[in-house]
């Protein structure tokens, strides 16, 4: 891998209004990403992993600029001539593609795609496969006819479905889950992007062909050279995809390390109470429960102080609810946690 990061992000923050009425002035937000930095190499595949809500897809969303953040910085790395354009600002080869508008933006996504959850809610129902999967060409104007057909088929045969002239002008709903997931992959590396963001790709699916499209998409990021930042909420899917993992809890990341290092030894609670709740096929194994007290807080206008701590079985009074919300610090080897405690 490169030694410089393909991807940084900083500060990044995405507040949505809650609406008070036509005419008042909206005061509440949802905190759904709030100060969020990481950054993801070359060829890496990093694991966002959480609870339902906690902002994971949403900061997916952002790095392909389908969201617009409220604050902070997305830093990609660029050929100094892949966007050429007035007023985008190139720093170190870095754009921020927080910035980019119209023509640029359209140029940027020429580099990043995004791999959905559901493969039966992304696809039009009304295009064939072909359609579908050739649509990211005509939309940057690449190739001629017949070489985007070849391209299709090619891309069809790479993921999989094989003979491709069987499948491209059929529709969604003559496909199976794993099949469909398969065309949505194709989808997103028909164009060579260098990032992708999967969102969940297998949770739709079933367990039989699960696997088989987990290693589907490492042997495609291998080949194509691919990063990718990987949502999910399964950590044993996070430890077979990821090189890293970013642990997420209401808007932030409260622990992120090496696949192994986090898995083998979690410093935060929360991801200790998320370990402690994945099933182990051994009764006779005895694990520590972790209790957790309560549910989620909500994220509209939370408090300034850790979010964890209403839940935290670790949490000092007098310091973890008056102190601001704890920084995500090295604690060695490159394990970052964010807690005043570990």
């Amino acid at each position: 891998m490169s030694a410089a990061p393909l991807l940084k992000v900083e500060g990044l923050k995405k507040y949505f209004p809650v609406s008070k009425g036509l005419f008042r002035r909206t005061q509440d937000f949802i905190h759904a990403v709030d100060d969020v930095s990481f950054q993801i190499m070359p060829g890496e595949s990093l694991g966002l992993v959480g609870e339902s809500g906690c902002g994971k897809t949403t900061t997916g969303k952002l790095l392909v600029r389908l969201l617009d953040p409220t604050d902070g910085r997305i830093l990609f790395r660029l050929d100094e001539d892949a966007i050429q354009e007035e007023g985008v600002v190139v720093e170190d080869g870095y754009v921020d593609v927080a910035t980019l508008k119209g023509r640029a933006l359209k140029a940027f996504r020429r580099h990043v795609q995004m791999i959905f959850q559901d493969p039966y809610e992304s696809m039009n129902p009304r295009l064939t496969i072909y359609d579908i999967v050739v649509e990211p060409m005509a939309v940057q104007g690449i190739g001629s006819m017949a070489e985007r057909e070849q391209r299709v088929a090619e891309m069809l045969q790479h993921v999989g479905l094989t003979p491709p002239e069987s499948f491209m002008f059929r529709y969604p709903h003559e496909l199976s889950g794993g099949q469909r997931q398969r065309v949505a992959i194709a989808r997103a590396l028909i164009i060579n992007p260098t990032f992708v963001v999967a969102d969940e790709p297998t949770s739709m699916l079933d367990v039989s062909v699960r696997t088989g499209v987990m290693q589907l998409m490492q042997d495609l990021a291998e080949e194509f050279h691919i990063s990718y930042l990987y949502i999910t909420h399964d950590l044993a899917v996070a430890r077979y995809m990821c090189n890293r993992i970013a642990v997420m809890y209401l808007g932030r990341i409260v622990e992120m390390a090496e696949t192994e290092e986090l898995l083998h030894n979690p410093l935060h609670p929360y991801t200790r109470a998320l370990l402690s709740a994945v099933p182990i096929p051994d009764p006779t194994y005895k694990r520590e429960v972790i209790e957790i007290r309560g549910s989620v807080s909500t994220p509209i206008n939370p408090p300034p102080y850790c979010r964890f701590y209403n839940r935290c079985p670790i949490a000092e009074e007098g310091l973890c609810n008056v102190k601001e919300h704890p920084p995500l610090e090295d604690k060695g080897g490159g394990h970052y946690v964010a807690c005043y405690k570990v």
